[in-house]
């Protein structure tokens, strides 16, 4: 006689990894170069100055600075740019 129950197969059990999109670093706050701001799907926010995307749509600092998030254009894009510090402030 069995001792177990047989196993039946179950439709459930199968999930993605998480995926951490979103604002990594948010407007005034200092970053180094090669730093993420923001990780998404698609270009909800798009490269301004100083700043580079990745083929996932990864946004991140080209220089060091200061992030700046503004709306440009007339298509209201959001656009995500980089305020670079002073070499006066690096040296300290």
């Amino acid at each position: 006689m069995a001792h177990k129950k047989a196993g039946g197969s179950t439709r459930n059990g199968r999930d993605s990894k998480p995926k951490y999109l979103g604002i990594k670093r948010y407007g005034g706050q200092v970053v180094k170069a090669g730093e993420i701001i923001v990780r998404q799907r698609g270009t909800k926010f798009h490269p301004g100055k100083y700043v580079g995307i990745g083929k996932d749509h990864t946004l991140y600092a080209l220089k060091a600075g200061r992030v700046l998030f503004a709306v440009k254009g007339k298509l209201s894009k959001s656009c995500v740019s980089i305020l670079p510090e002073s070499s006066t402030d690096e040296a300290a």
